[in-house]
This record gives structure tokens, C-alpha cells and sequence, in this order.
């Protein structure tokens, strides 16, 4: 009896999350440029012989070749564009941003093979940023959290009310509304939040850096705890992740003496 040739492709991707498939295989699941999420089966990647099992390590942006299966891929070649792994990992502020960026990257794939470029791109510049130490890991993963939010359709109201649009600023802050609210629209329960903090948040959603480096402490805490909450309702379940985030570079660069860069 004749059977169907599995379909061959290749596509680069960041590796999110890995599990143990048997006695030497692994299931990874990857972010791709093209095809979405997509999980596939690494064929004796946990013998200390394989040619390329470290190269499929949560954090490792790589470039794959595979077969599509019938709820699996097969994994046939793997390629290391960039590894971020063993550099974030040595600092663990970084470490556990990192890993709130690919668990909330995971969970914001729900369908697997929905391309989605836009995320992936921006799982990349959160990795790197957190590599290379551009930003305190703290601000990269909020600015991350808020524009993946955006990307799903869930683009906080940071300026006009969520509900019926009047022109902001607006002093009261409903998460379940999804953002600023208006004094007539405000819902029992709801926030008001430092004025400071909300153009700090609206720096982080924009890219504007020096802004949101600027910061005090107290306003990066408190938009912290406004983008945690926007995501767990949006999530319906908060990230297992974020709790665990290491806030310790929470502090401006001058609140630590450091006045300039080295």
C-alpha cells in the first residue's frame, strides 16, 4: 500500500518550551517566522551523540528543516542562528524575563501554524535586548508584555477612555475596561493609578527608551503591576512565570550611582 511523502519545509524559529518524548527523543515547540507555532518531535536529541540537540534549547533562535507529521512535525536538520540561552542565563534578572517572554509568546499562540510574525519579531528583540543588556530586563519584558498585547488585539487605552473614547488623560484605570477610563465610564473598583506611571507605560508601548529609563522605581512597580493585570484577564489565567520575575534592576541607573555608561 502506497503512502503519502510527508511534505518538506524549512523555516527559522525561537525554541519556547522543550519536553521528554520517550528515552532519547523531545518534543520542542517553536515560534517560527512562517508557519506560527509549531511542535515538533526531535529524534534522539538527548543522547549525548546527537548533532544538534543542543542546538533546540528554549531561548536558541534557530533555522530547521522539517517534516510535517500528523499532529507532529519531525525536526530533520537544525541550524543555530543565535543562541540567548547561556548568556541570559548567567543573569537571572534577565533569565526570568526571558522566560515570562516565551511562556506569554506560548500562550498567545493558542492555534499552532497561525503565522504570526509580528510576535515572533518580537520575541527576537526582547531576547536580544536581554543579551546585550540594552535595557533593563524589567522594562524590555513589560515593553514586550504590552506591545504582544497589542499584537493580539489587546492594545491597552493608555490615553482616550477604553470605553467610549472621550480625549484623555484620564486619572482612573480599569483593567477589565482595558486601560484609562473617563470619570462617567469608570467601573466600580477601579484604579488611579500616578499619572507619571501611565507615560511611562505609554514610553514602553512607543519604544520611547529614555523616557521609560527615566523612571523612578516606584512608577516602573506600579506599571508592572497594571501590565501583569491587563495580561492575566486577558489570559483568563496568569503566567506561572511572572510571579518569579527578578525586579532587582527595577532602580533608575543614577538611583544606583551609575550617572552614565561606561
Amino acid at each position: 500500500m502506497s503512502t503519502t511523502p510527508k511534505a518538506l519545509y524549512r523555516d527559522e524559529g525561537v525554541v519556547l518550551r522543550t519536553q521528554k518524548l520517550g528515552e532519547a527523543d523531545r518534543i520542542v515547540t517553536v515560534l517560527t517566522r512562517r508557519h506560527g507555532k509549531v511542535r515538533a518531535v526531535a529524534k534522539g536529541v538527548r543522547r549525548t551523540k546527537s548533532k544538534f540537540g543542543a542546538r533546540l534549547e528554549p531561548f536558541s533562535h534557530v533555522d530547521l528543516q522539517l517534516y510535517t507529521g500528523r499532529s507532529l512535525d519531525i525536526v530533520s536538520q537544525a541550524e543555530s542562528i543565535r543562541s540567548y540561552g547561556s548568556v541570559i542565563a548567567g543573569d537571572y534578572p534577565a533569565y526570568t524575563a526571558g522566560t515570562a517572554v516565551l511562556e506569554t509568546a506560548d500562550r498567545l499562540t493558542a492555534e499552532e501554524k497561525e503565522p504570526s510574525l509580528r510576535l515572533f519579531l518580537l520575541v527576537i528583540g526582547a531576547l536580544r535586548a536581554l543579551s546585550d543588556r540594552t535595557h533593563p530586563a524589567g522594562l524590555v519584558l513589560d515593553a514586550f508584555l504590552l506591545r504582544a498585547m497589542s499584537v493580539a488585539g489587546w492594545e491597552p487605552a493608555l490615553g482616550d477612555c477604553a470605553r467610549c473614547g472621550t480625549e484623555g488623560p484620564h486619572r482612573h484605570f480599569s483593567v477589565p475596561a482595558g486601560g484609562t477610563v473617563c470619570r462617567e465610564c469608570r467601573p466600580t473598583g477601579s484604579a488611579m493609578p500616578n499619572p507619571v506611571t501611565i507615560g511611562h507605560l505609554e514610553a514602553l508601548l512607543s519604544g520611547d527608551w529614555d523616557t521609560a529609563e527615566a523612571s523612578e522605581s516606584g512608577q516602573r512597580r506600579e506599571g508592572s503591576g497594571l501590565v501583569a493585570a491587563l495580561l492575566q484577564w486577558h489570559l483568563e489565567r496568569g503566567l506561572r512565570s511572572l510571579p518569579l520575575v527578578d525586579r532587582s534592576d527595577v532602580a533608575p541607573r543614577r538611583e544606583a550611582g551609575l550617572l552614565s555608561e561606561a
